[in-house]
């Protein structure tokens, strides 16, 4: 292996003092949600004795994703990101204290979350944005495998967890420890990460009016101006131009911008479609298992855990890019053995090799989609792609669920992985390396 092919090191990552507080400030995040989440549910059917509404509420702090990424991810490029994150912070203190102690009615508790809820991808894609910043060249990779590995494992101990504070606090106080965890949160970034300027500004700098940052090329065969980015960017991207439209209006532009590159929309596609059907069939493990379905939900977590570590550890860079196609095709091949009705420790197996493969492809996507994105939208593209995925996800879930009422919840599954291994074998160009 030569010395520009060796992969980073945790230790490596862990040397910077940003990322840690980065680290230590999204794990507080992910637990906190977990907690939060598990909260408002608990309080909405104590309120209400309905568990469909519960399991709405539950469900709701997923939903704004796919609007707020829609309408507001400019915000991401254009406002310091340290000031935003803290900002993301704050609204969720306020939001679990009004929640827990302003008495509010059950509807405006919902609208509440709702309405806040819009602006978690912009708060997200301002950290994501950043990583890239603080963790150059294959340490990004590794930081971001880091990041999902503890997103795993905060969600399964946030649950835990969450379970413990509610049964000994109720839901209030189970809401007042996730604002405490957020305000510890925004502490740790008001004086642990330096205060970066704006995207927007730093183009400015680089660029004048209506440059081209240096670092911008889009991977698509052309010239910057060749390219819709290219030309969004000599259009004014980050030109005071720019910054004079709307949120609403710049974010739908450089969204459309972003979709029409054929390099950027394939590696998209390629981070949402194969993992929306393997999270499809993972949603009908309950009504497959019943009862003993947390077991297999549980592996589901820690295979997304196993992949990010062997793979983001062991696989060297140019070896996570080439084993994306084919982790991408193995992600849907154990859904398939589900046409033969394994029980629960073939499920839990199958699934966990399911997400093992499917957090390895996208390991090998993220050093592309860095350098097909033009710098000073990266916070927005990041949002796209992590809204996308997440929006993916739910209307996987429901198309899932719509394929077991037509026929059953194994069949579902298996019908699930086929369409993985479809996808994934129609975006087989964005999903192998680029011939050099």
């Amino acid at each position: 292996m030569t010395t520009q092919e060796r992969g980073a090191t945790y230790t490596e990552v862990f040397a910077s003092g940003e990322f840690r507080v980065l680290f230590g400030s999204f794990t507080l995040l992910v637990a906190g949600d977990q907690v939060k989440m598990l909260a408002l549910s608990a309080l909405v059917y104590a309120r209400t004795d309905s568990p469909g509404l519960s399991a709405a509420a539950y469900m709701l702090g997923f939903l704004p994703y796919a609007v707020g990424a829609t309408f507001l991810l400019s915000l991401a490029d254009r406002i310091r990101p340290r000031a935003l994150m803290i900002a993301g912070e704050l609204v969720r203190v306020v939001t679990c204290l009004l929640i827990a102690f302003a008495g509010l009615s059950v509807w405006a508790m919902l609208a509440l979350v709702l309405v806040t809820g819009l602006f978690s991808p912009v708060f997200g894609a301002a950290r994501m944005a950043l990583l890239p910043d603080l963790l150059p060249g294959d340490a990004f990779v590794l930081g971001r495998s880091m990041l999902t590995v503890t997103a795993a494992g905060a969600q399964i101990g946030g649950l835990a967890v969450g379970g413990g504070i509610l049964a000994a606090a109720g839901p209030s106080g189970a809401l007042a420890v996730t604002a405490a965890l957020s305000m510890l949160a925004a502490v740790v970034l008001r004086f642990g990460l330096p205060d970066f300027p704006a995207r927007g500004a730093e183009a400015g700098e680089r660029t004048g009016e209506g440059g081209v940052p240096g670092g911008g090329a889009v991977r698509d065969g052309g010239s910057p101006a060749s390219s819709p980015i290219g030309e969004a960017e000599r259009g004014g991207v980050r030109t005071e131009r720019a910054r004079g439209r709307g949120a609403v209006r710049e974010t739908l532009r450089v969204n459309r911008a972003l979709l029409a590159d054929t390099r950027i929309r394939g590696l998209l596609l390629a981070q949402w479609l194969p993992v929306t059907f393997v999270t499809g069939g993972e949603a009908m493990l309950i009504p497959y298992l019943g009862s003993t379905a947390g077991y297999a939900l549980a592996a589901a977590s820690a295979g997304l855990a196993v992949g990010s570590f062997v793979v983001g550890r062991l696989v060297s860079p140019s070896g996570r890019e080439r084993l994306a196609f084919p982790m991408a095709v193995a992600s849907g091949l154990p859904l398939l053995v589900f046409a033969f009705q394994p029980g629960l420790g073939g499920a839990a197996l199958l699934v966990l090799l399911a997400t093992v493969a499917s957090t390895s492809y996208e390991l090998g996507l993220q050093r592309w989609f860095v350098e097909a994105v033009p710098e000073p939208v990266r916070g927005q593209a990041f949002g796209l792609a992590s809204a996308g995925m997440m929006s993916g996800q739910a209307l996987g879930a429901a198309l899932v669920g719509v394929a077991a009422e037509l026929t059953s919840s194994h069949m579902a599954i298996v019908l699930a992985g086929a369409t993985v291994v479809c996808c994934s074998l129609a975006l087989h160009r964005s999903l192998r390396p680029e011939p050099s």
